[in-house]
């Protein structure tokens, strides 16, 4: 999937800071870290900006945030300057609007692309970071900012057996550039999340047949997915200001939040509530109905009984419910990921298009001729699409081989244990900052460019703060991330999302240690605690100076 790297932009030698990543907190973190006068480049494995718009460019890909509030909200004209098509845009539009951002903020020169880190060692005496490539690169940087991404390291090893095939297999977060042709062929979809559910509902009209593997049924949402014309772009862009100053605050970091309790109303006026939430075609009945949700198993149980209502009532055939629709002992409504759809439910009553149930039978292995399950039985296709999901939150550091101090390396001790503080920085590891890493908010309840933006932010403060304090080295304390630790877990153990079988704790890949892997206080509480912790001189960090003085 990567181009050529016949001109790539070559790798400085010396750097005060390094940032991994050119997504939505990469390409703001070095404008960011550039306009502070430090010498900063940026790298990428893509060989292009874009993050996950970059490699998730699978069919159907699209906006689950309203695109006018997935923005950066730092400069009033590079929003204003920028009008979208419609309410959910798709990935190609996606994609060009992180293209505008970076040649608007002219960050190209000094990016490298084409480039994976392969390694980061640490140098006690010299306070620097050796940053090794595979291009053959060794970098020595003072700041090493890893804005890798939550969802970025795929699970593409999934099955026994898959490099047998005979046909084509695909992950959805490798989907190649050129696509894949579809037109009358057998396709197994793998996965039924917000990932799966976007390609099937997508691919199954040009397909000859569609199986559809379903292992954990999910609750989903109607999108409404307007086109934008003059009127309703000059309404959202004249909301600049009252977007930029109240979505940083709000419990989820979207432009609605939880306004009602649920004791305060009538059954009636809570059925109002639910229908007029769902009627948004968004994601507002999760994020904006009633709170208590996430923590009262009565008021779980009564919203996803309206959602299962709701869903039933468009399948109507009992064998499809049976496999689509998550039961009363499965889980509550809210407590996974919950996909945005458009038509996903009908595609399943189309006539080439089998929903197969691996619950109690799973995929055993792939076989040459398609997927085989525990009972023997053979599904014959000539193409398979995983969406099978990520190793979330520490997967894609864990794939660097990141050492410490004394030895300490990052994989090894999130093997142990994946902790954090504030979901910023690791204690062992100096001067490395991380953005849409464990303990922080992020994909599970945050609409991430409210999220990458403010720890962004945080990073380049604590940076210059650190500077201005004359020294150049901060590390969290053990005393800091035990504190910051035992935060995150008494909130979201609070909550039922704790007690969930699901990718937000680690439950989707073997041996993970288990943790909610966001932190579940809310956006805006979250933000206060980031400030208070600046404000306060840092007191769950120790700031230090080195012999050796900075590049710059």
């Amino acid at each position: 999937m990567l181009d050529t790297t016949k001109d790539r932009n070559p790798m400085p030698e010396e750097l005060d800071a390094l940032v991994i990543g050119t997504g939505v907190s990469g390409l703001y973190e070095l404008h960011q870290l550039r306009q502070m006068g430090l010498k900063v480049h940026a790298c990428d494995a893509a060989s292009d900006v874009g993050g996950t718009w970059y490699w998730n460019r699978y069919p159907g890909a699209k906006f689950d945030s309203e695109a006018y509030i997935y923005q950066y909200l730092f400069d009033e004209q590079l929003y204003k300057k920028w009008t979208w098509s419609e309410r959910f845009p798709g990935q190609r539009e996606i994609e060009r609007w992180m293209h505008y951002i970076t040649d608007s903020l002219d960050l190209r020169r000094d990016i490298t692309f084409s480039t994976t880190i392969t390694s980061a060692t640490w140098d006690e005496t010299s306070g620097l970071w050796t940053v090794e490539t595979d291009q053959g690169d060794s970098v020595r940087v003072r700041y090493l900012v890893c804005c890798t991404g939550m969802l970025s390291a795929p699970l593409t090893d999934r099955f026994p057996g898959q490099s047998s095939f005979d046909g084509q297999i695909v992950h959805t977060a490798r989907y190649p550039k050129e696509g894949l042709d579809l037109q009358g062929r057998k396709v197994a979809v793998i996965g039924t999340g917000a990932t799966g559910i976007q390609v099937i509902q997508t691919i199954a009209p040009e397909v000859d047949k569609l199986t559809v593997f379903v292992r954990t049924p999910q609750y989903v949402l109607p999108m409404k997915n307007p086109k934008y014309g003059p009127a309703e772009v000059a309404w959202y862009k004249g909301r600049f200001d009252e977007l930029k100053s109240t979505i940083p605050h709000t419990f989820t970091g979207f432009e609605y939040d939880f306004e009602q309790a649920w004791a305060d109303l009538t059954p009636d006026q809570r059925h109002q509530v639910l229908e007029d939430t769902h009627a948004d075609g968004s994601l507002k009945l999760w994020l904006a109905s009633f709170g208590e949700m996430f923590f009262d198993e009565e008021v779980s149980e009564e919203i996803s009984e309206f959602v299962r209502e709701k869903m039933r009532a468009r399948l109507k055939d009992p064998r499809l419910i049976d496999i689509l629709v998550p039961g009363p002992d499965d889980y509550g409504f809210g407590t996974h990921r919950v996909p945005l759809e458009s038509q996903y439910l009908e595609t399943y009553l189309r006539d080439n298009v089998e929903a197969v149930s691996v619950r109690d039978n799973p995929i055993a292995e792939i076989v040459p001729e398609g997927v085989k399950l525990q009972d023997g039985t053979v599904y014959e296709v000539d193409v398979i699409i995983m969406a099978v999901g990520f190793d979330a939150g520490s997967g894609a550091l864990s794939r660097i081989d990141i050492t410490g101090t004394d030895g300490m390396t990052l994989a090894e001790e999130w093997r142990k244990d994946i902790r954090t503080t504030l979901g910023l920085m690791k204690y062992g590891f100096p001067n490395l900052f991380m953005t849409g890493a464990p303990l922080a908010p992020s994909a599970a309840l945050c609409n991430m460019t409210t999220c990458l933006q403010q720890q962004t932010e945080w990073i380049a403060r604590c940076i210059r703060d650190l500077r201005d304090s004359g020294n150049d080295v901060i590390e969290p304390t053990q005393s800091g991330e035990d504190a910051w630790v035992a935060h995150h877990d008494e909130t979201a153990n609070a909550t039922l999302i704790s007690k969930t079988e699901s990718w937000y704790n680690g439950a989707n890949v073997a041996g993970k240690p288990r943790r909610v892997l966001s932190y579940t206080g809310g956006v805006g509480t979250y933000r206060s605690l980031c400030n208070e912790m600046a404000e306060n001189g840092y007191p769950s960090f120790v700031m230090r100076k080195t012999a050796i003085p900075a590049t710059a």
